[in-house]
Order: structure tokens, then C-alpha cells, then sequence
């Protein structure tokens, strides 16, 4: 894990033994590549690949097309554009993720929420507005029901 970097290189970890083990950093799913732990304050425009975790205050512009995850305690006051955000803590400011948005207690957010799949638990604070459509694809959006032509 490191600290606001990424790492994709192999690298031989020496393990018990004498034994070694490569491990490829980048390709192990559901891992954390990246931190931002708590008591840390960063202000700015973050831009990654791979999962991040944020636990600490976080100021700025998130861009991902992947994984950002915003942990129990965090405080985040940020325009968020990522494949998918998870969170736990606090965020104000605006939400659009092009796959999956998830809302897990005691999260608190208070701005609008963009993406296709959006999930939210009991205990959740919510202020603002969700929108729900495939961002992924980019194309016009349907038709509103009702028809079109009847007077």
C-alpha cells in the first residue's frame, strides 16, 4: 500500500524462510492501492487508477474510472467524477459515478448523486438529488412516457 501513489511493477517480497513471492500490486482485486489514513489533510485535484481510500479531510476534485472509497470518519468536500464511490463518512459536493454509487451508514452527504445503480442503507443522511441513468454510454435518454403525438 502506499501513500497518494500506484504501484504496478513486480517486486520480489522476501517472505520467512528464504522463500520469495513475487505479487503484483495492481492485480489483486478488492485492495486498497492507495491511502489517504486518517488525521491526513489534502487539498486539490486527485487523479488515479485502482482502488483509493480516503479516511482523512480531503478538499478539491476526485477523478477516477475506478474504485474511490470514502471511510467511516472522513470528511470530503469535493466534486467526485468515478467509476464507482462507497460511502461511510461525509461528503459535500457533487456525486457522479458511471457505474455504481453506494451509501453505507452513518454516511452523510449533502449534494446530487449521478449514476445507474445507486444503493443506500437505512441511516443514511441524504441531502440533495439523485439522478439515475447510464452515464457509461453517453446516448440521449428515452422518450418520457405518455407517447409522443397524443393531444
Amino acid at each position: 500500500m502506499a501513500l497518494l501513489g500506484k504501484k504496478e511493477e513486480k517486486t520480489n517480497v522476501p517472505l520467512l524462510g528464504g522463500r520469495r513471492e513475487d505479487e503484483s500490486v495492481a492485480t489483486r482485486p478488492g485492495e486498497v492501492h492507495t491511502l489517504l489514513g486518517k488525521g491526513s489533510e489534502f487539498e486539490g485535484k486527485l487523479t488515479f487508477e485502482g482502488q483509493v481510500r480516503i479516511d482523512g479531510k480531503f478538499n478539491g476534485q476526485i477523478f477516477t474510472k475506478d474504485v474511490l472509497v470514502i471511510g467511516d470518519g472522513a470528511r470530503v468536500q469535493a466534486e467526485i467524477n468515478a467509476g464507482t464511490v462507497i460511502i461511510n463518512g461525509t461528503v459535500e459536493g457533487n456525486v457522479r459515478a458511471s457505474q455504481l454509487i453506494e451509501l453505507h451508514a452513518p454516511a452523510r452527504v449533502k449534494g446530487n448523486l449521478e449514476s445507474p445503480a445507486l444503493t443506500m442503507d437505512r441511516g443514511v443522511i441524504f441531502e440533495g438529488t439523485s439522478k439515475m441513468e447510464n452515464l457509461g454510454k453517453g446516448g440521449s435518454t428515452p422518450p418520457p412516457p405518455g407517447g409522443e403525438g397524443k393531444k
